[in-house]
């Protein structure tokens, strides 16, 4: 039979119980704290580049320049890239603030952050990473109690 080894006891002022409770109040950060900081922050980003290409309720010629001349996507027209782009960059920021079709909109920028991240700035891996980063947050677990997307799955629960 073996014999059990002993757990050393631990001083209660000692380094290791200090890292316990550093690392349980860590735990205790709500989901839902973060999930909002990971809709708000890259929604923030993209809804600002959309401003950037608006003149007034239309999408502005430099910004159909610089889809023409800068990013010079494959497979699209520059003039609606510049519209799809705009449309996109005010719609999924505004559904991510407000939780509404949280991982839809997420998955959305998800797919905006990967299209600039492959054809159009490609070095930029660090920003696009922490943007990409907090969508795949909501993507994989939702966007928390903070949300419209909470309060309906309230109202029909699953197997409704």
């Amino acid at each position: 039979m073996m014999q059990a080894t002993p757990i050393p006891s631990v001083p209660p002022g000692s380094l290791i119980v200090r890292l316990r409770l550093f690392i349980g109040a860590m735990d205790a950060i709500p989901h839902s704290l973060i999930a909002l900081a990971a809709r708000i922050f890259p929604a923030a980003i993209f809804w600002q580049s959309g401003q950037t290409k608006l003149d007034g309720w239309h999408v502005s010629d430099s910004a159909i320049a610089l889809f023409r001349d800068e990013y010079r996507l494959p497979l699209i027209d520059p003039v609606i890239a510049a519209h799809l782009a705009t449309l996109g960059e005010h719609l999924f920021p505004l559904l991510l603030v407000m939780g509404f079709a949280s991982r839809f909109a997420a998955l959305a920028l998800f797919g905006m952050t990967a299209v600039i991240q492959i054809f159009v700035y490609p070095d930029a891996w660090p920003t696009h990473g922490i943007w990409a980063v907090s969508l795949l947050i909501i993507i994989a677990r939702g966007p928390g109690i903070l949300a419209v997307d909470h309060l309906l799955a309230r109202q029909w629960p699953a197997g409704r």
